[in-house]
């Protein structure tokens, strides 16, 4: 079974959460964005942490290496049957200064010409209620658990 580990940024601006979430790269995402964003994460490999695949992810999606105190959210599981394990940290990062790795592809399909595509095209820091409609939908789940969290502490 597939498996991703993912880190949700966010910060607290008065009495409400912003969380940091990006928009994947290349021609299928070109025109999608409600339900497109997501947390940055990766494909977790059999055997490996959970938390330090996370971390890498996010160095490789946005050039930042995160450190703090991380608060462990429930997994969920996306529409494709895959379980995405996620970690919330409070933080901020300034969009302007991000850039991600990229991968190739052959596009058009079927052309033999080959495009390096960023895995990751858009960061964006958004308020709770727009996080939530942007937010692939499986994942909203960790935005819902992490207010939880922070309004009963």
């Amino acid at each position: 079974m597939k498996a991703s580990a993912g880190i949700l940024l966010f910060k607290k601006e008065k009495d409400s959460l912003s969380y940091f979430l990006v928009h994947p790269g290349g021609p299928f995402w070109k025109n999608k964005d409600l339900e497109a964003w997501s947390i940055p994460k990766g494909e977790l490999l059999p055997d490996e942490n959970p938390l330090e695949r996370a971390l890498t992810e996010f160095k490789e999606e946005t050039g930042k290496t995160l450190e703090g105190s991380f608060i462990e959210l429930s997994p969920i599981k996306q529409k494709g049957g895959k379980t995405v394990y996620a970690w919330a940290l409070e933080g901020h990062i300034e969009t302007s200064e991000l850039y991600s790795n990229t991968f190739s592809m052959e596009w058009p399909p079927k052309s033999g010409k080959i495009v390096e595509i960023p895995e990751i095209d858009q960061w964006e820091w958004f308020a709770s209620e727009e996080a939530q409609q942007r937010i692939n939908t499986a994942q909203k789940d960790f935005i819902t658990e992490l207010e939880n969290i922070v309004k009963n502490q």
